[in-house]
């Protein structure tokens, strides 16, 4: 008889970019458990200290802006083990859209639609957590 895991597994996702990278941790059911923007520069240590901190066990990184700076980066660093690289197609907008949703507009902002808004501060870490979600969707299709 096999014993379930107390936690779902986690998996660390990042938006990689020349100067800022967005960070989230997803356990494997969906639920967001870290979320941040960090310097590129220093990616690699907060990778290592939440991989350490939340057991993760996946690395998912987009396959856009800076994509493979980040990934020597993480490899160089011995974090890559089990690197995986996701389509980051349109996923600058979806993550725009669900920082919206957590983050209601107010006033006459209301009234623009979404597409002609830009959020008032970085929102990377909204798009890692939809490149996470990608993955375990894809992960879910298999």
């Amino acid at each position: 008889m096999t014993i379930p895991d107390k936690e779902p597994r986690c998996l660390l996702a990042i938006d990689p970019g020349r100067d800022k990278c967005g960070v989230a941790v997803v356990q494997t059911d969906g639920k967001v458990r870290y979320r941040a923007v960090v310097p590129t520069d220093d990616l690699p240590a907060r990778a290592r200290r939440l991989m350490e901190e939340y057991g993760v066990d996946t690395v998912v990184l987009g396959d856009r802006t800076a994509a493979r700076r980040v990934e020597r980066a993480l490899r160089g660093a011995g974090l890559a083990a089990h690197l995986t690289v996701v389509d980051e197609h349109r996923s600058t907008e979806e993550g725009r859209r669900r920082y919206f949703q957590e983050n209601p507009r107010r006033g006459w902002r209301r009234l623009l639609p979404v597409s002609m808004q830009t959020p008032p501060r970085p929102y990377d870490d909204y798009v890692a957590v939809v490149l996470a979600e990608r993955y375990l969707r894809g992960r879910a299709e298999k």
